[in-house]
């Protein structure tokens, strides 16, 4: 059975494993792979991201450099933009983005593009894993259908599963290794197997009935935040108005030790997950007449989170007397998050681009992002690009406002503090201590 020669190849880490696509999922799973003792493969249509790979060089700040050469002198990593390779591997794992198109519905044309590559090369004995995050269906729907045209079946050839990614970029507790893994399977066979591969490198894998139940959990779980998010950002907005601290507030509901999970406010939310996965359960819903009103309400409330940062702008500036137009103000952070390289998403993009359309004079310090270019949806100011600036002390003095948007860790922010005269504090950054000592008036989120 085709089952059990996967199953053999796997158990004796004799399985070489291609990973579609290196980005910030598919190179930390092949380097881990790789880790194990398997042979692991990474294909790209960007060939400055495999030559840099086979240089022994990363480009993603949770696989060092160091580790990516010990891998690809050891010859277990290597990548290549020779998609025909496809055919010499054991196990397929599809790890390439899944954004939104301009009306806010699912674009799967990068897996496709990827599922196009495998139907080209798919040969009897392979096991394909979708990891992409998409709408409950994609993998019984889309992908079986195109590899079944091919003339190879499902069980009798080759083995096809869904397991979504839980990659947190930046976060150094939690890793490939130690992420749970959920993995579901278009047969029985195809999530035994699927299952058993990921075993080798994950040390909890939860098995579930359907490659839709994979599908559909992984969207659970980013819509579980977003809307979650959206009520903190929420009672951010209501705090403000009765002259609250948002902050106290939620320190004090979460010392209740049942019926409570604290979640944060914050500018908006960004990266590749987050403000997108809701999306895609919208959509499905759509499509079976559903009307899902709370999660639409969620993205409308989180949407206007960086409007609300602009109005904190611009109350502190009127206090002070000052116009938006004309004055200065420094962002610190335009990353999505803190501590990573990464601006897709970012809020700080429309909070600039809202700045510059009242006139304000906008830089930005970002030690992780040193130029932000902009793209049609932000268009104020002529989009022109902007680079980071030094956090020198003339620059934080001359600065009318300064807007923490991302909570770098090495940033100083007792000089943040002590020199500027308006902070606008949207993750707070600023702890109790800084705020007793500030030179600065502070407003926080």
């Amino acid at each position: 059975m085709i089952k059990d020669d996967i199953k053999r190849l796997v158990g004796a880490r004799e399985a070489r494993v291609g990973v579609i696509g290196l980005g910030y999922v598919g190179l930390p799973l092949a380097a881990e792979f790789a880790r194990r003792g398997f042979a692991a493969v990474g294909f790209e249509v960007d060939a400055n991201k495999a030559d840099a790979i086979n240089r022994g060089e990363s480009y993603i700040a949770d696989v060092s450099s160091s580790q990516v050469k010990e891998l690809v002198g050891a010859g277990r990593l290597a990548a290549t933009t020779d998609f025909s390779s496809l055919k010499e591997c054991d196990a397929i794992i599809i790890c390439v983005p899944t954004p939104l198109r301009k009306t806010k519905e699912p674009d799967i044309s990068y897996i496709l593009a990827a599922a196009e590559e495998i139907k080209k090369n798919l040969r009897r004995g392979q096991l394909v894993i979708l990891e992409s995050t998409t709408y409950p269906g994609t993998t019984d729907e889309v992908l079986l259908p195109m590899f079944e045209e091919t003339g190879l079946k499902l069980d009798e050839d080759f083995l096809l599963a869904f397991s979504p990614e839980r990659v947190d970029p930046g976060n150094p507790q939690f890793q490939t290794h130690n992420i749970p893994k959920v993995v579901g399977g278009c047969t029985e066979d195809s999530t035994e197997v699927a299952a058993l591969l990921y075993s080798q490198i994950v040390g909890n894998v939860h098995a579930v009935s359907s490659a839709r139940v994979a599908e559909a959990a992984k969207l659970l779980e980013n819509t579980f935040r977003a809307v979650n998010i959206g009520m903190a950002n929420e009672m951010a907005r209501l705090c403000y108005h009765l002259g609250i601290d948002t902050w106290e507030v939620i320190r004090a509901a979460a010392t209740k030790p049942f019926g409570f999970m604290p979640f944060y406010p914050g500018p908006g939310i960004g990266g590749h997950c987050i403000p997108l996965d809701p999306h895609y359960l919208l959509w499905k819903a759509r499509q079976h007449g559903f009307d899902s009103r709370f999660i639409g309400l969620a993205e409308e409330v989180n949407s206007r989170m960086p409007e609300h940062v602009v109005t904190l702008v611009a109350d502190g500036l009127n206090d002070a007397r000052k116009s938006m137009n004309g004055s200065r103000v420094l962002l610190l952070g335009v990353a999505y998050k803190k501590d990573i390289n990464d601006v897709r998403e970012s809020p700080a993009l429309s909070i600039i681009d809202r700045l510059r359309a009242k006139g304000a004079d906008v830089r930005y310090h970002d030690p992780f992002i040193a130029e932000v270019r902009f793209d049609e949806a932000h268009t104020e100011g002529g989009g022109a690009p902007l680079q980071s600036v030094a956090l020198t002390d003339d620059e934080l003095k001359s600065a009318d406002c300064v807007v923490i948007v991302t909570d770098h860790t090495q940033i100083d922010y007792a000089k943040i503090c002590q020199l500027s005269k308006l902070v606008v504090d949207t993750r707070n950054a600023l702890g109790g201590d800084l705020r007793r000592t500030s030179c600065a008036r502070i407003i926080r989120l």
